[in-house]
């Protein structure tokens, strides 16, 4: 025969043990979750072959890269992160470095070679240490955008570089751009 005190030791564990089961399954669905979301932002995965010297020192020609495509409809997009761009002069899209973020200040300073980049008040530099030199005409580009947004990276909005201290098909050449065009991050060895 049961006591009652067993009873309500018994009702005791059987209500701590559902507890417990809700809490485990209730974690482990949060964490499947997750899982299926970071997998659901990339829309589409893909080796390249780089055409191109823009990158030299970072990505060379004709070395093998992947897109991954969708990246950035979940994560945040970072200094210095390769990425593939859409641009709307290409048939195909382009790979560049983000060398300036939402909310950076940004500037240009003339030297005696021509014009630099700053970054938060420092001087925007390659892959090999180099600093990056306008010529006039990257100068007037990026002027209208310091002029315009007061020197302040405006929201959606980034540089993107290539890795030439002279320059490139770049930011220099189409000014600064929106995040809906940034189609991909490239990952590289």
């Amino acid at each position: 025969m049961i006591t009652m005190n067993q009873k309500k030791v018994f009702v005791f564990i059987l209500i701590l043990c559902s507890v417990g089961f809700f809490l485990i399954h209730n974690n482990s669905k949060t964490t499947l979750n997750n899982q299926i979301q970071n997998t659901t932002c990339i829309i589409k995965t893909e080796e390249k072959t780089v055409r191109g010297t823009s990158l030299t020192g970072l990505i060379e020609n004709g070395e093998t890269v992947k897109i991954l495509y969708g990246y950035y409809n979940c994560n945040e997009i970072k200094r210095n992160d390769v990425v593939v761009y859409d641009y709307a002069g290409n048939d195909n899209p382009i790979i560049k470095i983000i060398k300036a973020l939402p909310g950076d200040k940004f500037s240009l300073e003339k030297t005696s070679e021509g014009w630099n980049i700053l970054i938060n008040d420092e001087i925007a530099k390659n892959s090999n240490n180099q600093y990056y030199v306008l010529s006039e005409s990257g100068y007037k580009m990026l002027s209208l955008y310091e002029k315009d947004y007061k020197g302040i990276i405006p929201q959606n909005t980034y540089l993107i570089l290539g890795n030439l201290a002279d320059g490139s098909l770049d930011s220099t050449k189409f000014g600064l751009v929106d995040k809906s065009d940034i189609i991909g991050k490239v990952e590289f060895s």
